[in-house]
């Protein structure tokens, strides 16, 4: 393997739960813990209706997902695994990729592409395979492109906040 990793994973980005009924989900994290909902994102194609909430605010945001299948029958299932997934900053996406494709780490099908909140999202998958053997062991994993504001203020973070 090689140590010479082209990237650096800044922090949590998100986490994304999954129930059947996101209005449930609703009760606890916005109606009872004070999370704003920031936004909405549905999608056919990804069998997914969500809030998008925040907890905190700038560039340490972090987005909680509250999500519910269009379609309970379908796939994904995004109500199957409560915490559906975990998504994670990275300062430089496409060499991540490139990288840990090159290290034998299996992607979910799709590539890169814009996610619900506007950044560019990719996913490992939660299970390896012959020819790519290493994964999320059962947790599927989103890998978010940071812009440059959150990549400065990590940065900052990392130096001492200098």
């Amino acid at each position: 393997m090689s140590t010479e990793r082209p990237f650096k994973v800044l922090g949590i980005q998100q986490i994304a739960i999954g129930g059947a009924d996101k209005q449930r989900l609703a009760t606890l994290w916005v109606d009872m813990l004070g999370l704003e909902v920031t936004g909405t994102f549905r999608s056919e194609r990804e069998n997914v209706d969500e809030d998008i909430c925040a907890i905190g605010s700038g560039p340490f945001k972090v987005e909680v997902d509250l999500m519910q299948p269009l379609d309970p029958d379908s796939k994904p299932a995004v109500h199957a695994t409560p915490l559906n997934h975990v998504g994670l900053w990275i300062d430089d996406l496409p060499s991540a990729v490139e990288w840990l494709t090159a290290q034998g780490v299996r992607f979910a099908p799709g590539g890169i592409r814009r996610g619900a909140a506007g950044f560019d999202i990719c996913f490992l998958h939660p299970k390896g395979n012959e020819e790519f053997p290493i994964s999320g062991e059962g947790v599927l994993i989103e890998l978010v492109q940071a812009p440059p504001e959150v990549v400065k203020a990590f940065a900052a973070l990392a130096a001492g906040g200098q």
